[in-house]
């Protein structure tokens, strides 16, 4: 028997029918075992079970319910706007609000797991509009953010809310999967040109009153091999001088955010540079001082972004000379 929480991961989790039951097929004795699983998940969801109030449950149910139809009949995801439909073709990635799609067009398709949270996917089309008017006038900024093709506007109800992307799927991968691929840390010249171009993208938002608000490994993706950085994960922004619509109990809050008082520029200065001290090798002790001096709990003592990147230059111009391109790859990818 599964626990609540188990059949919310299995649920919440799977980007498609097969992801929860495994590859289509008739044979009898196969359907049979998918028809189970798929009692044993609906027993624990079932609103008798969870209560009333439990909005969640009751949102995994109904997937539960939608993806177990999928797989018995053979059907496919298609999502659409008013503008377009797009046919989802497998999960992604799994981000803390919303699933990620590949589609079997050229974008990818961000769907909210639990309808209670579209107001989070809201903000992310607000975020990213707000970025593209900015990036009109300052096209050098554009390749930092991920770019809204479309969305599925106000939905029905108890509906997931969705948002077409531009695919940043081909050769990138997130900081996360670096951190994991260097478990004893990053060389500081290595981070240096991530951490560069994340100031960047972050002193771009702060200029039209944005603040990120969630500056974590996972929503900071790097192509490798062209050396580009995205900063990703919207969900949580909002205009400085806010607080944030939620927060995720696995990430490492400022205090300002801990406390409950609004959010302003300084929150991101302090996530990043969590961010810097987490990914750094121990030995780097220049720049993990530098990242220390940004994270200082008093929100007015953090230095702005736009300043930082003229400062971060001239540690790294001490501490290493002239810039000059230095490969990247992640250990046995290629990537």
């Amino acid at each position: 028997m599964f626990t609540r929480d188990e059949a919310l991961e299995r649920v919440e989790r799977a980007g498609s029918a097969t992801d929860l039951f495994g590859p289509l097929d008739p044979d009898p004795a196969r359907r049979e075992e998918v028809q189970r699983l798929y009692r044993r998940l609906a027993a624990v969801l079932h609103p008798d079970r969870v209560g009333a109030d439990d909005t969640r449950a009751h949102a995994a149910s109904a997937e539960l319910t939608r993806l177990h139809h999928e797989w018995r009949h053979g059907t496919s995801t298609e999502l659409r706007t008013d503008r377009a439909a797009y046919r989802l073709t497998g999960r992604h990635a799994v981000g803390s609000v919303a699933n990620v799609y590949r589609t079997d067009g050229p974008h990818v398709v961000k769907v909210v797991r639990n309808p209670a949270l579209n107001p989070l996917l809201h903000a992310e089309w607000d975020a990213l509009r707000r970025l593209a008017r900015f990036t009109d006038g300052h096209t050098w900024l554009r390749p930092y953010y991920p770019h809204l093709v479309d969305a599925s506007g106000d939905v029905a109800r108890g509906s997931r809310a969705f948002t077409v992307l531009a695919p940043l799927v081909d050769g990138f991968v997130t900081l996360a999967d670096v951190r994991r691929a260097f478990p004893r840390g990053l060389d500081g010249r290595d981070y240096a040109w991530m951490h560069r171009r994340l100031l960047r993208a972050i002193a771009g938002a702060h200029r039209i009153g944005l603040v990120h608000g969630a500056i974590v490994a996972e929503n900071v993706l790097v192509h490798p091999v062209q050396h580009g950085i995205v900063l990703a994960g919207w969900t949580f922004a909002v205009s400085a001088g806010e607080r944030l619509l939620a927060t995720d109990k696995t990430v490492a809050y400022p205090p300002e955010v801990h406390d409950g008082r609004p959010v302003t520029p300084a929150t991101d200065v302090h996530m990043a540079h969590t961010l810097m001290l987490d990914l750094l090798a121990d030995g780097e002790t220049a720049q993990r001082g530098f990242a220390r001096g940004c994270t200082q709990d008093a929100p007015g003592r953090r230095p702005d972004a736009v300043d930082l990147l003229t400062e971060y230059d001239d540690l790294l111009e001490d501490l290493y000379g002239e810039r000059t391109f230095r490969p990247f790859a992640l250990p046995g990818t290629g990537a």
